[in-house]
């Protein structure tokens, strides 16, 4: 039996054919953008292919060879570099390190550059030049750093001069000759020139917190500390939680610094896995070794990074879908 479709009055008739062709436009338009991003994404992913991923590649290939640079590629052992480099005490000692100062770059520079940058946030004289000052260290060369301060902690040295011009002289250590001082000294020496980038970007995220928010909180009486730790700081979170990302990494993949000042030493106590990395396969050309050292090195760093964005970050990249979180 024949239908009839009413017609809804005031509503458009759909012409045959016109979705249809909707479809056939909207398809047009999706492959002329995904052009365009392969297009602007291309000169990058060539350059990461040539300078990150090929040699990543490499390396790992070389690890399977006890090669020393030199000679002909032929002696292969397979995963006999891994099984000795993970046998060694010395980088397993390095590796320690390594993670000592990721921790103590952590427990140390994370309150001391967030309590310099909320006391920079305020209306105080001479903001920017001490904003300047403290971000000096940063931009300075590890070079330059590490010479002068390996300058300055030479017995009686400045530093040692220093403490006994204020009585401390009784305190005076073999700085960076003593194995059970050298990391701490290291560690000194590491946050002065790395936690004026900690303020920098602590500062720059306290620009993104509503002033209407201190302006509520101090009719409500609350003090400046209430404040902060209330309202301040967990609005921070995410750059907090970035930073922490950026010195975990950074904090495994050491070297300038410790190589100027200490090269690892004394008796490898102030060792690191790039240190390591260096002396084994540039400084006794053992290339292959040092490709397997390098490739650990590698999957220590991605999987602390991975399992910190997905237990930690993972709230600062989900998408929000417009809610505020």
């Amino acid at each position: 039996m024949p239908t009839h479709t009413p017609v809804t009055p005031g509503r458009a008739t759909a012409r045959p054919g016109g979705p249809a062709r909707a479809r056939r436009g909207s398809t047009g338009n999706d492959w002329r953008r995904r052009a365009e991003v392969a297009l602007l994404v291309l000169p990058a992913l060539a350059l990461f292919l040539t300078f990150v991923l090929v040699p990543m590649v490499q390396a790992a290939y070389y690890s399977l060879f006890n090669w020393n640079g030199l000679e002909a590629l032929d002696d292969f052992i397979g995963f006999g570099n891994y099984s000795l480099a993970l046998g060694d005490p010395v980088f397993r000692d390095a590796i320690g390190h390594n993670l000592l100062i990721v921790v103590l770059s952590i427990l140390i520079q994370l309150p001391l550059g967030l309590g310099i940058a909320l006391l920079l946030n305020r209306d105080i004289r001479g903001r920017g030049v001490l904003r300047t000052l403290i971000f000096v260290p940063y931009v300075l060369a590890e070079v330059v750093a590490g010479v002068i301060w390996l300058l300055m902690l030479q017995p009686n040295g400045v530093v040692d001069e220093a403490m006994a011009s204020v009585g401390l002289g009784g305190l005076r250590q073999l700085w960076l000759g003593d194995p059970d001082v050298v990391l701490f000294t290291l560690m000194v020496v590491l946050t002065w020139k790395y936690v004026g980038f900690a303020i920098i970007l602590f500062l720059a995220g306290l620009q993104g917190v509503p002033q209407e928010l201190h302006e509520a909180a101090a009719l409500d009486g609350a003090s400046w500390w209430q404040t902060q730790w209330n309202i301040t700081i967990p609005l921070l979170g995410p750059t907090i939680r970035i930073w922490v990302f950026l010195s975990m990494i950074g904090s495994l993949q050491l070297f300038d610094m410790v190589w100027i000042m200490t090269g690892g030493g004394p008796a490898n106590a102030s060792s690191t896995m790039v240190t390591y990395l260096i002396s084994q396969g540039f400084e006794r050309f053992r290339f292959g070794y040092g490709s397997a050292v390098a490739v650990i090195l590698f999957a220590v760093s991605f999987l602390l990074a991975i399992t910190y964005q997905q237990l930690v970050m993972r709230r600062d990249t989900a998408p929000t879908s417009g809610r505020v979180r």
